[in-house]
């Protein structure tokens, strides 16, 4: 964990992510800086205690990149290759992953994406409590230092996040169907309730609760997503056709009165999204793995991408590092009822694993 004296972040983007980030850091003790591309931003910013006085020096441990998805992968470098700091860490914020996780290639970067938003826009926006509860997607390499993982780890879960480790690939592909496809639906749900009340005007005044629900992600600024869809476009073209396809035998079943098909859709449904996990998990359920990993590249990347294939949240990680580069050990806390599971796992995986 960065120590109390050098507990310094620097956040290149101020927008909602970049300034909630920014302001939850702040609250967790750390001295933050940052600027946008609009001096303006960067001003109000200032003014407002988002940020403090200061500029990107060496410093700074911690560097998130909270710009544009198109940009990141730049922006990243050129903070990486100006800045010798060993102990630097960089990520990002952006919704997808696989080209920036493929141009950035540094021990130092581990990319991310915290899977919160509002509907407010931009610095007005900001929050420190945005990311209480939700899950932080890290995206480890072979090449991503243990360090930093377990470093950057500790300080997403100080402010409240809980995180997850995946794939590049398969986070975009992932994500596609739990962010990026919803979106575009709200927003095409929207603008037909827009274009039907051109005509019948009560329409909107008839929008109860589960229409809000469904389109309020509609209200989100607009001028992030191309960015995302279009990095993703594989991804969510191919959600978009399985859920076409979805809704092409629903429509098929009401025309030709196929009551079980529609009754079996939505009691699926309901079952499904019952089973939707919790995000809390009292430290009385936690149990503790302690895993033994050599210092070869990939290791921590094969131990947290099998805990996330397998739906086990790893709520705290901690390395304990063994003498003249002989690897190490991993103390990992997981919920009490998958440790076992996850322990003969990891040890089919040839990991030496023990429940303490």
């Amino acid at each position: 964990m960065t120590s109390p004296a050098r507990r310094r972040a620097h956040v290149v983007g101020l927008g909602l992510i970049g300034a909630s980030i920014a302001r939850a850091l702040g609250e967790a003790g750390w001295d933050v800086t940052g600027a946008d591309l609009d001096d303006t931003v960067t001003q109000n910013a200032l003014a407002s205690s988002v940020v403090v006085p200061g500029a990107l020096d060496e410093d700074v441990t911690l560097v998130v990149v909270a710009t544009p998805a198109g940009a990141v992968a730049a922006a990243a470098r050129s903070v990486l290759e100006s800045n010798v700091n060993p102990d630097l860490i960089v990520t990002d914020v952006a919704g997808v992953k696989s080209s920036i996780v493929a141009e950035v290639g540094d021990a130092r970067f581990l990319g991310g994406h915290p899977m919160a938003g509002s509907e407010q826009r931009g610095l007005a926006g900001a929050r420190a409590d945005l990311f209480r509860g939700c899950t932080w997607v890290l995206t480890p390499t072979p090449s991503t230092s243990a360090r930093a993982y377990s470093t950057l780890h500790g300080i997403l879960r100080d402010i409240g996040a809980t995180v997850v480790a995946i794939d590049a690939e398969d986070h975009d592909r992932l994500v596609a169907l739990a962010s990026h496809v919803p979106h575009l639906v709200a927003g095409a749900l929207m603008n037909e309730a827009a274009r039907a009340a051109e005509e019948d005007a009560v329409l909107l005044q008839l929008a109860a609760g589960g229409f809000r629900d469904m389109t309020r992600v509609a209200a989100g600024d607009p001028t992030i997503w191309p960015d995302v869809l279009f990095e993703n476009r594989s991804a969510v073209s191919k959600a978009l056709e399985s859920l076409e396809m979805r809704l092409g035998t629903l429509r098929r079943a009401l025309d030709e009165g196929e009551r079980e098909v529609v009754e079996t859709s939505l009691r699926t449904a309901a079952q499904s999204r019952r089973h939707l996990p919790g995000r809390a998990l009292s430290a009385d359920n936690l149990a503790y793995l302690r895993v033994v990993v050599s210092d070869q590249p990939g290791q921590l990347s094969a131990v947290t991408t099998a805990a996330s294939e397998m739906s086990v949240n790893i709520y705290d990680i901690e390395i304990a590092h063994g003498i003249e580069g002989a690897g190490g050990t991993l103390l990992l806390a997981v919920d009490a009822h998958q440790a076992d599971t996850f322990r003969d796992a990891l040890s089919a995986l040839g990991f030496t694993a023990a429940r303490e």
